[in-house]
C-alpha cells in the first residue's frame, strides 16, 4: 500500500529525473493541483520511482491537498493495452506536465479553469465585431509574436527533436514577450502549442516523440497579447520529404492564398469554402470539413465561423474591420475524420497525411491586411512562394 504524502525538492526544477522507461521533460512547469498554477519546484518522488512523467507541486500544502486524488494516478501505471483503431501508423507519446506562466503576464479567464467562460457567454452572439483602430493594433502585435514563435518552431523541425522540446521553446519564447500561449489549457488542452504530424489533422498534442526523417509536421501557433488572441500555423517538412507530401503542403499554401485573394469588403464568408475547394479538386485533394477558420479577438473563437469547403451555408458578409482566420486542412486521401481517445487529436480517417496553413487577416477599406504575414527573416518553406 502506498504511504507516500511528501514531495521532494528538486536540483533542478526545470529538468525531470526519471527512469530510463520515461522521457525527461524541460521547461519550468505548473503546480499539478487544479485551479494553482504557481511555479513548481516540488517533485512527487513516486512517479518518477514508477517511471511516469514528473508531476510537480508549488508547496507541501498543495501535494498533501491534492494527495489523495494523485495517488490513483500512480495505479494507472499498469494500464490496459489500446485498444483504439488508429488510421495511420503514428501513436500517443508521453505528455510532460503543464508549463508555467508567469504571474505578471496577462491570461485569459480560462488559465485555471480550463473553461473559457466570457467566450461561450458569447457564443449565443452571432454578430461579427467590428475592432476599433487599437484593437487591430493590439492584434497585428499579437501576430507579430505567433508569427516570431512560429518562425522558432520552424527552425527547430528536424529528425530526433520532440514536439515537447519545440513547444518549450516556443512557450518560452511566447511568455519572454509578454504574451500567453492561448492553446494553454484551453478546454484543459495540456499545451503551448498544437503539432500535427503526418496523418494528423489538427490539435495533435506536443509529447516525446521524436521527429522522424520523412515526416511533415503542422505547427499551430496562438498568442493572446494586449486582450487580444493572434492565430496562424504552417506545415513543415522533416529532413528527405517524399514528393507527394511536398505537392500536398504546397497546394495546401495556394489554395489559402486563392481564398486571401478575394476577401475585401462585402464578399461573402460563404466564397472563402467554394474557392478552396475548387482548387483542392483540380489539384487531386480533398478539403476537411470539420474544422473552420473563425472570428479573433477579444475571443479565441467567435464568430464569424468560416468553413472551407464549397457550398457550405455560412451566412454573413465581410465588412471592414472584420478579424478573422482563414486555414484550410487538406487531405491526400478523404476529408472525413477520426478523433484520438484523448478527445483532442484529429486524424484522417485513412491514414493518409493532411496538411494545413493558417493566416490571421482583417478587412480594410479595399481588400485585407493578413496580420500574421511571413517576415523578411522568416525561415524558408519547402517550396517558392
Amino acid at each position: 500500500m502506498e504511504t507516500q504524502n511528501k514531495v521532494e525538492q528538486t536540483t533542478k526544477p526545470q529538468e525531470t529525473t526519471q527512469t530510463d522507461a520515461a522521457p525527461k521533460f524541460k521547461g519550468t512547469f505548473a503546480c499539478a493541483t487544479p485551479q494553482c498554477g504557481k511555479a513548481s519546484t516540488l517533485q512527487c518522488p513516486s512517479c518518477a520511482k514508477l517511471g511516469m512523467p514528473a508531476t510537480y507541486f508549488c508547496s507541501q500544502e498543495c501535494f498533501k491537498s491534492f494527495w489523495p486524488i494523485h495517488k490513483l494516478f500512480h495505479q494507472k501505471k499498469e494500464t490496459p493495452k489500446d485498444n483504439f483503431s488508429y488510421a495511420g501508423t503514428l501513436r500517443p507519446g508521453i505528455i510532460s506536465p503543464r508549463r508555467f506562466v508567469p504571474d505578471h503576464i496577462p491570461k485569459p479567464d480560462y488559465y485555471s479553469s480550463g473553461y473559457p467562460t466570457s467566450e461561450m457567454s458569447a457564443k449565443a452572439n452571432k454578430v461579427i465585431e467590428v475592432k476599433t483602430p487599437e484593437e487591430i493594433q493590439n492584434l497585428r502585435e499579437a501576430c507579430i509574436i505567433g508569427r516570431k514563435a512560429l518562425d522558432l518552431g520552424n527552425s527547430l523541425v528536424k529528425p530526433g527533436v520532440t514536439t515537447d522540446e519545440i513547444d518549450d521553446a516556443i512557450h518560452e519564447y511566447i511568455i519572454s514577450q509578454g504574451g500567453y500561449p492561448s492553446p494553454l489549457n484551453y478546454h484543459n488542452f495540456p499545451k503551448s502549442h498544437c503539432s500535427s504530424i503526418n496523418e494528423i489533422i489538427c490539435h495533435g498534442i506536443p509529447d516525446n516523440r521524436p521527429l522522424q526523417d520523412g515526416d511533415i509536421v503542422n505547427l499551430d501557433i496562438s498568442v493572446y497579447y494586449k486582450g487580444m488572441h493572434a492565430d496562424l500555423n504552417e506545415t513543415f517538412c522533416v529532413g528527405n520529404v517524399d514528393d507527394d507530401s511536398k505537392y500536398l503542403i504546397e497546394h495546401t499554401y495556394r489554395a489559402l492564398e486563392k481564398a486571401i485573394a478575394i476577401c475585401k469588403p462585402d464578399v461573402m464568408y460563404k466564397e472563402i469554402g467554394n474557392v478552396i475547394e475548387k482548387y483542392a479538386k483540380e489539384h487531386g485533394l480533398s478539403v476537411v470539413r470539420t474544422y473552420t477558420g473563425h472570428g479573433v479577438g477579444q475571443y479565441f473563437h467567435c464568430a464569424p465561423n468560416v468553413p472551407h469547403y464549397a457550398g457550405n451555408k455560412t451566412a454573413g458578409f465581410m465588412r471592414e474591420g472584420h478579424c478573422f482566420t482563414i486555414e484550410p486542412m487538406i487531405n491526400q486521401g478523404v476529408w472525413k475524420d477520426i478523433t484520438w481517445n484523448d478527445q483532442w487529436t484529429s486524424s484522417t480517417a485513412d491514414g493518409k497525411r493532411s496538411a494545413q496553413f493558417e493566416h490571421t487577416l482583417v478587412i480594410t477599406k479595399d481588400g485585407c491586411e493578413v496580420l500574421s504575414k511571413r517576415l523578411e527573416d522568416s525561415p524558408p518553406l519547402s517550396f517558392k512562394i
